[in-house]
This record gives C-alpha cells, structure tokens and sequence, in this order.
C-alpha cells in the first residue's frame, strides 16, 4: 500500500514537471513553419519602382529574422534582411522596393525569393518562391477608330487596340479620367470609351490622351487628333418670385433637416449650390459600374409631341428682387408635353437608379452599357424598379412636378465616363453612324 502511494507521488511529480516544461518549453520545441503570404499578386515589375508588400507569421516562438532576394540568372540580390527581436513577435511585414535599374535586370523571368525563420529549437524555416517578369516597355496604342471632330458639350468615342494586356486604361480630358471599356474588335482584345467634352473646349487648352498602363505598371499616353467644334449656349435671366419660392422651398426643407427654420432664399441658395454639386457626386457614383456590354441600338428616342422648354448647357442666371443670387449650368434638356404625360426609355437598358434625388425631383437613370447611361427627371411618379431590363419605348413614369421643376415637364439627361452631354447628338441617327458605329 505504501509503494503504491510512493508510486502515486513519482507520477504526479512527472506529470506536474511535464506540465511546467510544456509551459516554458512547448513553444521552443515546436516544429510548425511560419506563414508567408504576398498581400497581392505580383505578376510583373517594370520600369517604375514596385513596392511589394509581404505579411509573415509565426503564432508559437514567433519570428527570428525574415529576408527576401529576387534573383535572375540564377544569380540573387538580397532586398531585405531583417532580424526580429525580443523573442515571441507573432506577425511582421516588409515593404519590398523593387527598382529594376539600380538592382540592374533586364526584361524577361525572375524570381522573388522569400524567407521567414522562427525562434524554436529548430529554427524552422519556410521558403516561398514568387515567379514573375520583368518588363520595361511600355504598351502602344493603336487607334481603330479616328475622331474627325467633336462638338462643344458634346459626346466623343475612341477605339483602341493596346500591344499588351493592360491593367487600367481610359481616356483623360485635361485632368479628368473616363474609363474605358474592354471589347472585342476583329476578336482582337480592344477599348472603346465614350468621354464627354467640355463647354468650353478649346483647341489650344484642352488635352484629349488615351492613357495605358500594362500590368508591369509602365505607362503611356497617346494624344487623339481631333477638331473641336466650337457652340454657342444660351444664357438665361430667370427672376424668382415670391409664389415659386413660397410653393418649392417646403419641399426642399422636408429633404434637409437643417434647412428648417431658413428663409425661403436661403433654402433655394443652399439647393442650387451644395444640393446640386452633392446631386452630381452620387449621379457619378451610381455611373461608376456600367454593363460590359452595348445595350442600346439605333438613335435615342425623345419625348412624343414634346417643346424643348429648356436646352442643354443654358446658362442661368437667378435674380431676386432684382439682386443677383446665383448661377447654373443647365445639363439636360428641358421637355413639356401634357400634364403627366407618359414618360419611354429612349433606348434599351438596365435600370440602375428610382427615387428621389434632390434637385431631380422623382429620377429614374438607366444603363445603356460601356458608360452610357440616360436620366429622367421631375417625374411625379415612377413605374418601373432597379434591375429591370428596359426595352426602347416601355413606360418608366409620368412627367411631373417634383424637384426644383416649376412646371410640369422631363428633365431628360445623357451621362457619359460621368459627365453630361448634349442630347441632341444621340437622338440623330446620322451622328450616331459618323461618329459611334461606322
């Protein structure tokens, strides 16, 4: 009985002293590698310096040193070498600066080579190996399709094939960016982008680039020949009575919290600057993402039996009691016919946006593919939902009153790359054969 309790004592002992050491020692003695993971996929370096990104972790000893080498004719160049102490760092990182002119390779293979040891007995190691390319050159551009002229606030559309895959391309106007989209043309992989030039265009200061950039990050641009048409836009003097701002500006007030308790000029004030620059930013936004594919087909209708009341890039000028109070640019075209008259899809689409949207009133944007999209404003009521395929001519709404609309009319707007142009052009077949599908 006696040797059986000494027997109990020893086991007890070595299991409490098991337990200890699995406490200090577990970790230094295991046998599990670190973790090395790219934070994104490398598949090229050109002639820009690359940062690349690594994220190393080890959860038991943690991490002792890491170290990464890009090597090239079987010969290796250390980028980075780090050793990591106290003991026990779970997860670091590096920022790999890759500049393929001081470290001296050349266009074609290599091999980024990438090391992480822990702080265990074994100094265990993984190794991960990263196969990419070096590529210097930069893409070219080769214009399918020449742009003979462009309008004032008008649409222009340039097609393109590049000599590589790129990674992001478009065409900038000046400083503005409008994306392109991918295509293709004679099954040769192709961009077309439809950009909007701006009302006061001119020849000597405006800038129209394609801009490519291949998955290796080189970068170019290609100047697209072109005249611009000059146009002349009205100006408009619109005096604000006291009925209309007693009538409108309650329903702006609904809108905005914050305008409660403001004078009817102060609410029109605040609408037709920030509401209409904040108006702009979110019709940009749902224009951000467009079908890959042409929707639409033929010329775009217009409104039936319709008076232009209003036209594209009228410029407005608001007076109240004969004091100045604010300017516009009018972006659309202005269209009255009877009292909530019915409102068609000009042209084939998807439904991307109902509801109410500040200025607009009741607005229903569609999306007629590669960024073109069309919207219709101050409906009084709405017919259709997002998602919906529309085909040219199905009824969305009714014409109406809402937004900042004195009478009962249809804004009707063309949205290209996020910009607005004149409508006109897209409703003649003529101008859609010349200048988009010949």
């Amino acid at each position: 009985m006696k040797w059986f309790r000494f027997d109990i004592k020893i086991i007890l002992g070595v299991l409490v002293i098991a337990a200890l050491g699995w406490i200090f020692f577990g970790n230094y003695i295991e046998i599990g590698k670190p973790v090395i993971k790219f934070d994104q996929d490398v598949k090229a370096i050109g002639r820009q310096q690359k940062t690349v990104g690594i994220t190393f972790s080890d959860s038991r000893s943690g991490l002792s040193r890491i170290t990464a080498e890009i090597i090239q004719d079987n010969k290796g160049q250390i980028i980075a070498d780090k050793k990591i102490s106290p003991k026990g760092q779970a997860r670091d990182t590096l920022q790999l600066n890759i500049n393929v002119g001081e470290l001296r390779l050349h266009d074609g293979p290599a091999t980024i080579k990438v090391m992480a040891t822990d702080y265990s007995l074994f100094q265990n190691q993984a190794v991960l190996l990263k196969e990419i390319k070096i590529d210097t050159v930069p893409p070219q551009i080769n214009l399918v399709k020449n742009i003979n002229y462009i309008n004032q606030g008008g649409t222009g559309f340039v097609a393109y094939q590049p000599s590589k895959p790129l990674s992001f391309t478009g065409v900038y106007i000046n400083d503005f960016l409008s994306p392109a989209h991918s295509i293709l043309i004679d099954n040769k992989p192709s961009y077309i982008t439809y950009f909007a030039l701006p009302m006061n265009a001119n020849k000597t200061t405006t800038r129209i680039m394609v801009f490519a950039r291949d998955e290796a990050g080189n970068e170019t641009s290609t100047a697209i020949p072109c005249l611009i048409k000059e146009k002349k836009f009205r100006s408009d003097k619109m005096n604000l009575s006291e009925s209309f701002l007693q009538q409108k500006m309650p329903e702006f007030q609904a809108m905005v919290p914050s305008l409660q308790g403001k004078t009817p000029l102060e609410v029109f004030t605040y609408i037709n600057s920030q509401m209409r620059n904040d108006n702009l930013l979110t019709i940009q936004k749902i224009c951000q993402k467009s079908s890959s594919k042409e929707l639409w087909e033929g010329a775009f209708l217009r409104m039936k039996d319709a008076a232009p009341m209003a036209l594209f890039g009228d410029k407005r000028t608001y007076f109240y009691n004969g004091k100045l109070v604010g300017e516009s640019i009018h972006n659309g075209i202005d269209l009255a016919s009877n009292a909530r008259a019915p409102i068609e899809v000009a042209n084939n689409g998807i439904v991307v946006f109902t509801g109410i949207l500040g200025i607009y009133g009741n607005v229903v944007i569609i999306d007629h593919g590669l960024g073109l999209f069309t919207l219709y404003g101050h409906l009084s009521s709405i017919d259709t939902s997002v998602g919906k395929n529309v085909a040219k001519g199905e009824k969305i709404g009714v014409s109406g009153v809402s937004g900042l609309a004195g009478g009962d009319h249809l804004h009707f707007s063309i949205i290209v790359g996020g910009q607005f142009v004149d409508p006109k052009e897209w409703w003649d077949p003529h101008w859609i054969k010349d200048n988009i599908t010949k």
